[in-house]
């Protein structure tokens, strides 16, 4: 039977036996829910310091899917997996643990480590010195070392089953979701934002997205695109909101009354205020941005501290001591980068001397100047929806972009997965042409192709091919239709 052992972060392992219990819980939860969700059949067992994940006949050739959602799930530092089988004897699990280890003993030291519960004949440092005499003597390995082996052998004797460990696998870690409450990522599409956004996650927030609108259909496709990707990677397993500001209407009000010098920061302030307001409907206390001290002429410390007072909110900057291509460095890890390449960047104000120490009292005489019902009013109409719709609403926007499942025989279909996917799962259709074109280069690979051809957009689940055709429809491109077999 093939099984995984779910090792807790180590911050949860060490918190009071109450608060542990709790967690382990609520991460139990999570990963039952996320597995039904993904239509894979397992079982989830609780221990004292860990969970055990049963593989279910019907998904033991779909390992691959299991241990990928496994190292996305908050809270979970690493994986083993286990083979669990019966034994009679001390020869039959010899001959067993060799069968698992003796390729990956050629000329290597090793040590054997035990654990057995039940009642046997035999002691677990008794069991240790017997399987590893063995191996030393049936297997071409560099010789036992007690201290410092390269390699580590380690099974469980549980009663008459014998317990191996394949492989350890790190994961994620942080915290389970949503043990440190809610909160709301102002979310640009840029690198900053989704690489903030991920990092409260990973330590057990459930964050939802706040998108402010400055640059049409366009910029708010491509924000929905890197929030969709990062809950459905990440945080799966509860419920999050979307929000959509429509906050071109603010900026015409800024541009038209603020001193030149001073509009980045009162910018700031009033998303802040917006995103308060918006943080009242849901009851969540926390703002989550993605400024890092000193990049840009409004994350001083001074304008910081000015653009803080605008909120009784607590704004968390997960990214504040980090370097710029520290934060491009964990984009790419965490899957967003390829995004943010491609995300339209809209500054919203542009000052010629933007001040890097602003008076507070400086700041709210010009924010004087403004009308404080066009914020009410966006507020008031702004667009919040389950994350989870975003799909379907993909589908309902695009009503124009068709489907097919049967190709014709002169059609081209675009894969537009990344590398990633794209290696991990080919897709091979018989006497069709594919090709490969990720989603972030189609823009602008795509009008250099044959005009006379048809093109079906092909990925996972669909949610991008029919946002991307969407786009390529918007800009004339209406040869195209999104290929879902």
């Amino acid at each position: 039977m093939m099984q995984f052992i779910i090792r807790l972060h180590p911050e949860i392992i060490i918190k009071s036996r109450a608060v542990r219990k709790r967690f382990t819980f609520v991460l139990e939860g999570n990963v039952r829910r996320i597995f039904k969700s993904n239509e894979l059949s397992v079982e989830v067992r609780s221990a004292w310091d860990k969970l055990i994940l049963i593989i279910n006949p019907k998904s033991i050739n779909k390992q691959d899917k299991i241990i990928a959602l496994l190292q996305r799930i908050p809270g979970i530092d690493q994986i083993i997996r286990v083979q669990e089988s019966t034994f009679t004897d001390l020869d039959d699990i010899c001959q067993q643990v060799k069968q698992t280890w003796a390729p990956l003993l050629v000329g290597k030291s090793f040590v054997v480590r035990v654990k057995r519960k039940g009642k046997h004949d035999f002691s677990s440092l008794e069991l240790e010195r017997y399987v590893g005499g063995y191996l030393n003597q049936n297997c071409e390995t560099g010789g036992v070392n007690l201290k410092r082996p390269d390699q580590i052998i380690e099974f469980e004797v549980h009663n008459d089953k014998l317990i191996q460990s394949h492989s350890r696998i790190k994961c994620l870690g942080g915290m389970p979701l949503p043990t440190q409450g809610d909160a709301l990522s102002l979310m640009s599409g840029g690198y900053d934002s989704g690489v903030a956004s991920y990092q409260m996650i990973r330590r057990g927030t459930r964050t939802h997205f706040c998108f402010f609108n400055l640059g049409g259909r366009e910029h708010e496709i491509g924000v929905k695109q890197v929030s969709y990707y990062l809950w459905k990677r990440y945080s799966e397993s509860h419920r999050v909101k979307f929000i959509s500001v429509d906050f071109a209407p603010v900026v015409a009000d800024i541009l038209k009354n603020v001193e030149n010098n001073l509009m980045g920061v009162v910018l700031k302030r009033v998303m802040m205020r917006a995103a308060s307001k918006v943080a009242d409907k849901l009851n969540i206390s926390a703002l989550v941005t993605g400024e890092s001290l000193g990049q840009v002429s409004s994350q001083t410390l001074t304008n910081l501290s000015v653009i803080d007072q605008a909120t009784d909110k607590i704004i968390l900057r997960p990214l504040i001591c980090l370097d710029k291509y520290d934060i491009i460095d964990q984009a790419k890890q965490i899957g967003t980068e390829e995004f943010a390449k491609v995300m339209p960047e809209y500054c919203g104000v542009i000052s010629k001397r933007p001040t890097t120490t602003a008076q507070l009292a400086d700041i709210e005489a010009e924010e004087n100047k403004l009308d404080p019902s066009i914020l009410d009013r966006v507020i008031g109409v702004a667009e919040m929806r389950d994350i989870r719709t975003i799909a379907l609403e993909a589908e309902q926007e695009t009503e124009y972009v068709t489907e097919v499942d049967i190709l014709p025989a002169n059609g081209v279909v675009l894969d537009i997965r990344s590398f990633e996917e794209q290696e991990a799962k080919p897709l091979d259709l018989a006497n069709i042409t594919v090709s490969h074109i990720p989603f972030f280069k189609l823009a602008s690979k795509f009008p250099t192709l044959d005009k006379d051809k048809h093109y079906y957009l092909y990925c996972e689940r669909g949610v991008m091919s029919q946002l991307q055709a969407l786009l390529l429809h918007e800009q004339g491109y209406t040869q195209v239709q999104v290929y879902r077999p």
